[in-house]
């Protein structure tokens, strides 16, 4: 299905949610944004509730999400799928990220913890000083992988700096080098097959120990490798 026909079924199927269930989103969005599950082969995001800052006194009333939906991911898995039915996936969809915005509201303490992080991962982005463990307030997807807007976040602690690094993505193992630096280390992914829209960052950090407590942290190092199929 084309983009265009897609957002027209979109449109006509959000006229059809009663306007209760609407109450507190500020829109229904399409993208032609892929995203692919960072663990997991031949599975996608179709959509996505995104929390937006709160209003007045940060109550659930003040919490307002906005719903999208990702053309590009929906394309993804129809091509994997002959039977796939458009109608019934967005519908699906939709009304799955409207029950999260409900969820959404009932959390409202958690999205100052959000908010605070997606401050730290502009700090990061900028060159500029961030709290090395900011991501961990992210959304959590999957075992030791967190998310923070489009940027996906591999968690992985480590006595020292290995001079490679596995991981995997969306199903598939990679192999990585790791440049000479001191921990933690946000390391910067290219080279991923299905990569995520934003930036693919693998954290090296060593466990806590309590002689940190009394000496100041060290600040975190960023850096870029390109991954290569392995392990």
């Amino acid at each position: 299905m084309r983009f265009d026909d897609f957002e027209r079924l979109v449109r006509r199927l959000a006229d059809e949610v009663p306007p209760e269930f609407l109450d507190g989103v500020s829109g229904v969005e399409v993208s032609r944004k892929t995203l692919p599950h960072p663990t997991r082969a031949e599975v996608y995001t179709l959509g996505e509730c995104i929390p937006l800052p709160a209003e007045g006194d940060g109550g659930p009333a003040g919490i307002q999400s906005r719903v999208v939906l990702y053309h590009g991911s929906f394309s993804a898995l129809a091509q994997l799928d002959e039977t796939f039915d458009w109608q019934e996936e967005v519908w699906e969809t939709l009304t799955h990220e409207l029950r999260h915005h409900l969820e959404w509201r009932a959390r409202a303490p958690d999205l100052e913890a959000f908010d605070r992080a997606a401050e730290q991962n502009f700090a990061r982005g900028d060159g500029v000083p961030f709290d090395p463990l900011f991501y961990l307030d992210g959304e959590p997807v999957a075992e030791g992988v967190f998310r923070i807007e489009d940027d996906f976040f591999l968690d992985r602690m480590v006595d020292r700096r290995p001079a490679e690094i596995l991981f995997d993505w969306h199903g598939v193992g990679y192999v990585a080098t790791v440049p000479e630096a001191t921990l933690p280390l946000f390391l910067t992914l290219t080279g991923v097959t299905d990569p995520p829209p934003g930036e693919l960052i693998l954290v090296l950090r060593r466990p806590a120990r309590l002689r940190d407590l009394f000496r100041d942290g060290t600040p975190p190092v960023t850096a870029e490798a390109t991954a290569r199929r392995g392990g």
